[in-house]
């Protein structure tokens, strides 16, 4: 069960549950090295932003991130600075992922989540890969 966290000025719980996919389904995300490109500029964000990751899984052919964050940021600055910043750091050592000046669509999924239903949501993300692998 999470706790609540604080700041000088206020007492929260807040978590997001992030999907998002590569633009045009494309199955760049089964390439090792954008994987670690993907984790390594999502830990960084986490100490820039002051969020915690609470699951990552990054499927062939989407990514569930669920992170506990602070009240200053919106979903949508959270998510637009992890899509942006991850984008271009494919696309920086991988030109060719880039599709039409974009490695991510710009639709995205999200959902929070409070004590209740947290970890409810931490295993289903880590399930996906049995999921994923009984289907495949």
């Amino acid at each position: 069960m999470h706790t609540y966290k604080s700041t000088r000025h206020a007492k929260f719980l807040i978590n997001y549950h992030f999907v998002w996919i590569p633009k045009y389904r494309k199955d760049i995300l089964k390439d090792p090295e954008v994987k670690k490109i993907v984790e390594e500029t999502i830990e960084e964000l986490s100490r820039t932003y002051n969020f915690e990751i609470l699951a990552l899984e990054i499927m062939p052919d989407h990514i569930h991130l669920f992170i506990s964050a602070l009240p200053r940021y919106s979903p949508s600055e959270l998510i637009n600075v992890i899509k942006g910043t991850t984008g271009r750091n494919i696309a920086q050592k991988f030109p060719k992922y880039k599709q039409k000046d974009s490695v991510w669509t710009r639709a995205y999924f999200v959902a929070t989540a409070g004590n209740v239903s947290s970890e409810t949501i931490k295993k289903y993300i880590e399930s996906q890969w049995k999921k994923a692998e009984k289907n495949g």
